[in-house]
């Protein structure tokens, strides 16, 4: 093996710590969780509108998405 290929206790540990470490941008969260939230609740009037449940409509993907939000904002940001 290379001087380059060998492990010295300068190098990073891992992949793992270095994602555990890091908080990453809180802005790039929220519009992840947004747009996520989003699709899953068009998602899931699409399919109850399939069975002739509800309907696809605006105000109700904006509403469950917004709970949705809510709900994963406070189960794993605070």
């Amino acid at each position: 093996m290379g001087e380059d290929q060998k492990g010295t206790s300068e190098d990073p540990k891992g992949i793992r710590e270095g994602v555990e470490g890091s908080k990453g941008d809180l802005r790039v969260v929220l519009l992840l969780n947004a747009v996520l939230s989003g699709m899953f609740a068009w998602t899931a009037f699409w399919g109850l509108q399939l069975l002739d449940v509800a309907e696809v409509t605006a105000t109700n993907v904006a509403s469950l998405a917004l709970i949705v939000f809510a709900l994963t904002y406070v189960t794993v940001l605070r």
